[in-house]
């Protein structure tokens, strides 16, 4: 049976509730949106460049989110790097990495650092979408991906 998308932006949702996995979200394409569903106050979200992602620093920050849900759309190609500015949550692991390209996204590949789990499709339908889930970095987190038909957890 063939699948059709039907939609080619993504969304990225981020959840924080337990403990972290790994720190690479995948690859997106511009327009994709990365929504960081946190509780206010306990955490928040700040963009940041590279070096400042690798040494956990909020000294210069490129944006910050601090009410929970937070929506960053992804519009410019690179890699888009993401931290928690409060206490010790950086170096506790809640930082996420997104590369966004100008092909199709992919899920993370699975190995030391990505732990993923599947799950069996559901049935398909007229509007299906593909929505993965992945633990991620915000303590737990989740990828939903709209454009697809499979199911991911």
């Amino acid at each position: 049976m063939a699948m059709k998308i039907v939609s080619m932006t993504a969304t990225l949702v981020v959840l924080a509730s337990n403990v972290l996995q790994i720190t690479y979200a995948g690859t997106y394409t511009v327009g994709d949106t990365v929504v960081f569903k946190f509780t206010t106050g306990e955490h928040d979200v700040a963009k940041v460049t590279e070096a400042a992602y690798n040494a956990c620093s909020s000294a210069n920050t490129i944006l910050t989110r601090s009410t929970g849900p937070a929506r960053i759309t992804l519009n410019s190609i690179g890699d888009h790097h993401f931290i928690c500015t409060f206490a010790d949550h950086c170096a506790e692991g809640q930082k996420l990495s997104v590369e966004v390209r100008n092909g199709p996204r992919t899920a993370p590949v699975p190995g030391t650092s990505h732990n993923t789990t599947g799950t069996p499709p559901p049935p398909p339908s007229s509007a299906s979408s593909l929505v993965a889930t992945i633990s991620l970095v915000f303590m737990s987190m989740g990828i939903q991906i709209a454009g697809g038909g499979r199911h991911f957890a």
